[in-house]
């Protein structure tokens, strides 16, 4: 039997997040969560969603004149959205137990 994706309480705000107002970079992430997501631990969790697969990236173009690092923008994968698709029915189904009776 393979393993099932695991996914975190955190890594489940991050990506209905993405879902809902696509790609985004960290900080954005932590303002939109409405504290939810911190901004120590955000960038952490969002290498380890790189890792898992869940999450592609890429740098924001610096604007001419500009100083300082430039921003990664993050996305879901489709496997991502599948994980997140499998987690959102399975909470339905635990959640509304009566619906599946019949």
């Amino acid at each position: 039997m393979s393993d099932l994706p695991h996914l975190s309480s955190t890594e489940r705000v991050i990506l209905c997040l993405l879902v809902e107002h696509g790609e985004l970079f960290g900080l954005q992430l932590v303002e939109r969560s409405n504290g939810a997501l911190k901004r120590g631990t955000v960038y952490v969790t969002l290498g380890r969603m790189q890792d898992k697969g869940y999450l592609e990236s890429r740098q924001e173009p610096l604007p001419p004149g500009a100083i300082g690092l430039p921003r990664r923008l993050y996305r879901p994968t489709a496997y991502a959205r599948r994980v997140l698709d499998a987690w959102r029915l399975a909470e339905q189904v635990f959640l509304n137990p009566t619906t599946q009776e019949g």
